[in-house]
Order: structure tokens, then C-alpha cells, then sequence
């Protein structure tokens, strides 16, 4: 019986917990086609990193349909809004992101993020004494998965009051994102991500038509209102921008810290010295998004003329998926790529892409983990896994554990 494709291996429910050995084998073949209309697989670092900044390779939604895309790079369903900047190519992806970013980050609003560090504090300090007498707690459904759904909340200026709403309809869209129909997904699933997808719009649209009328000082209203070089968002542009920070991410964060908790839970010798020193979170996130990144690969690219790479001409039309995770632990690029190192002196790594889709949300992302694992660090005493590996999410994109069963001996 022939041996399956990379591609089919990669996507294997299977190799989920551990698909690093599989990444390995993949980058011995830097640029592998193995099918007929099929992907192209990218894994070395160096050649990942240049193609996230050729403008030959495309991001627009259409070319992706338009080249036979299957499930997998089915990461984003618009439900009637238009495409997000993160299914589109310049000149309209520049637009729309440099809008987007007057109200997330510097110069207009340089310290929107890092001004919410004392209420991510507070939020994960709730959840944390939340526990309160248990001495074992699922730290997915407990702690990463609230987290970032209530901070992005906030962010965008949803009343406290509909936070939990939010959480009902971030659900079905996360599990509408499976690419195996096998796992959750099919015509039910389809239709009641659907519906949770209609609601959130006709949710949003009714706090966009609020902020038009009264402004406050919160991401919605700086979507809405500002005026810049490129004039104004459309209403439909403001729902899908929301709709992008809301669902992509709000994934990635809770795959970022549960996977970071995991690594440390590992590792206890840097758990331990976490604990000690609160800094050192910042190199830890640095390393795990390097080695055990919440995105594995981007397959929504699509090469819009003749590509060659590494003496393969990949041509026109054709889709590549970029393995991120793989590039990650290329031994052209890092030494000892394998070990999981927060003193490594380059932290440099593709965990939020690289290029102009590079994340839009990392610096969120980043403070979020920063915070939620110094303190899962400093309160936890004694914790240790339960059950390794755990069980994963059915996702290849998103990669990250659907529960993760943690033991401790009390809260300091």
C-alpha cells in the first residue's frame, strides 16, 4: 500500500500532537509537489520568509478559489461582509491595514496596547482565584480560552455586560474553521457557524451605528470615525475588520498561551525560574512562538506568475503552503533548532509571519501571553500535566491542545 502525501501526513489527525518529525522529513525536500493540482510545499526558513515578501505570491481570496483551494484554507468565512485585509493584495490590503492600525498602534495610538497591560492583569488574577479550592482545572476552558475573548472585548469597547455573548458565538466560528468535516464540522456545524456569524454582525453593526453617534475611546470607535490619507472604512470594511480581530485573533492567542503552558510544563527548570523572574516572559514568548507556534503553515497563498525557488519553477496559478513550524526548526537557520531555549541569543522566528501580513494583533498576542504565563507561573504551586501529550484540536492551521488538564497543590 503506497505511503501518503506529505500534504495528506501533515493534515493527518494523527500526527497532531507531534508533527515535527514530519517537518523535519519535509525540509530534507525544500520544495515538494507531490500531486497533480496540488500544493507546493515550502519549508526552509530562508525560502519561507523570502516568499512572504514576494508580491508574485498572492493573498487575494479569488486567486486562492480560482487555483482549486480545499478545506484547509478555508480560515476565514465572511458570512455576506466583504474580505478582511488578510484575504487581499495591495493596493487594498495597504489601505484597509493602514486604517485599521490608526487606532491599534503607534503613531495615532501608540500606547492602546500596552495600556491595557493592568486589566489583562486583573482579568487573568479573576480567573486564576476562580479556581479557587480545585487542585486540578482544564486551563483551556478555565483560563486560555476566556482570556483573549475578554480582552478583545475590551479592546473594541463591547459593554462588559455582552462579553458573554461574545463567548456564544466565538465557539461556532472557531469550530467552523476545522478542516477535517469529520471533527465537528459538516452541514449542521456549517449552519450554525452560520447563523453565529450573522448575529455577531448584526451584533457589531448595531455598537458601529452607537459609535458613530457617540465616540468613545475604544478601537470600534477609531475604526468608525477616523479620517485619514485614505479617508474612511465603510461600515461593511468596519464589521469585517472587527469580525478578523475578533475570531483570528482570539485562536491564536489561546493556542499561544496553552501551547506555551504545555512547553513550560515540559520544561520545568524554566517554569521554575518564570516564577522567579516575571521579565523572563518576554524571551520565553519569543521562543515558543519559534517553537511551537500557534500558526503551523499559511496555505492561502497563490502564486501569480512563475515562481523559482531553489531551482524549482513553480508555475503560475499554482498554490503554496508555507510551513511555517517547519522553517521554525531549520537547521540552516538555528542552531540546536530542536531545543526549547529562552537564553537563545537570536530570537528571531516566522511565528506571526513576516512581510505585510505579518500578524496585525502581535503585539496584543505578545503581551497577552507575557502576562498570562508569569502569572499561571507565579500562582500555580507545583503544577504538572495530567495527561501527555493532550488531546489536540482536529485543526493543521491552528494548531494547539483542545484541553489541557493541569494539577497543582494550591494558589500563592
Amino acid at each position: 500500500m503506497p505511503q501518503a502525501s506529505m500534504m495528506h501526513r501533515i493534515t493527518d489527525f494523527a500526527n497532531r500532537a507531534d508533527p515535527y518529525p514530519l517537518y523535519e522529513e519535509l525540509r530534507r525536500t525544500p520544495v515538494l509537489h507531490e500531486e497533480e493540482g496540488g500544493p507546493y510545499l515550502i519549508s526552509s526558513f530562508y525560502d519561507i520568509e523570502a516568499l512572504l515578501h514576494d508580491p508574485r505570491i498572492s493573498s487575494d481570496a479569488a486567486n486562492l478559489a480560482a487555483a482549486g483551494d480545499g478545506e484547509l484554507g478555508r480560515t476565514e468565512e465572511t458570512g455576506g461582509l466583504p474580505p478582511s485585509f488578510l484575504r487581499l493584495d495591495p493596493p487594498e490590503h495597504d489601505r484597509l491595514r493602514r486604517m485599521a492600525n490608526r487606532g491599534f498602534g503607534p503613531p495615532h495610538r501608540p500606547r492602546r496596547v500596552e495600556g491595557m497591560r493592568g486589566e489583562m492583569r486583573e482579568i487573568v488574577t479573576a480567573l486564576i482565584d476562580g479556581f479557587g479550592d480545585a487542585r486540578e482545572i482544564d486551563l483551556v476552558d478555565r483560563f486560555a480560552y476566556p482570556f483573549p475573548v475578554t480582552v478583545i472585548c475590551r479592546l473594541l469597547g463591547v459593554p462588559r455586560e455582552d462579553e458573554p455573548r461574545f463567548r456564544t458565538w466565538v465557539d461556532p466560528l472557531v469550530a467552523s474553521l476545522e478542516p477535517d468535516p469529520g471533527q465537528g464540522g459538516g452541514p449542521a456545524s456549517h449552519k450554525t457557524a452560520q447563523e453565529a456569524r450573522m448575529q455577531l454582525g448584526m451584533y457589531l453593526a448595531g455598537l458601529v451605528e452607537e459609535r458613530a453617534r457617540e465616540p468613545r475611546d475604544d478601537l470600534l470607535s477609531d475604526l468608525v470615525n477616523s479620517r485619514g490619507p485614505d479617508g474612511a472604512m465603510t461600515m461593511m470594511e468596519v464589521l469585517s475588520t472587527s469580525v478578523l480581530l475578533l475570531i483570528a485573533g482570539h485562536e491564536t492567542t489561546v493556542n499561544l498561551i496553552t501551547n506555551g503552558m504545555l512547553t513550560l510544563l515540559r520544561h520545568p527548570e524554566h517554569l521554575r525560574r518564570l516564577r522567579r523572574d516575571p521579565g523572563l516572559s518576554v524571551r520565553v514568548v519569543e521562543e515558543l512562538l519559534r517553537y511551537e507556534p500557534p500558526v503551523q503553515l499559511v496555505p492561502q497563498r497563490t502564486c501569480i506568475t512563475d515562481v523559482e525557488v531553489r531551482g524549482v519553477t513553480i508555475p503560475k496559478g499554482s498554490r503554496i503552503w508555507l510551513v511555517l513550524a517547519a522553517g521554525n526548526r531549520d537547521p540552516e537557520r538555528f542552531k540546536d533548532p530542536e531545543r526549547f531555549d529562552p537564553d537563545r541569543e537570536d530570537l528571531q522566528h516566522l511565528g506571526f509571519g513576516s512581510g505585510i501580513h505579518s500578524c496585525f494583533g502581535a503585539p496584543l498576542a505578545r503581551l497577552e501571553a507575557q502576562v498570562a504565563l508569569s502569572e499561571l507561573a507565579r500562582r500555580l504551586v507545583d503544577p504538572r500535566l495530567v495527561e501527555d501529550p493532550p488531546p489536540y484540536r482536529p485543526n493543521a492551521v491552528l494548531r494547539g491542545p483542545r484541553h489541557l488538564r493541569v494539577a497543582f497543590d494550591g494558589l500563592d
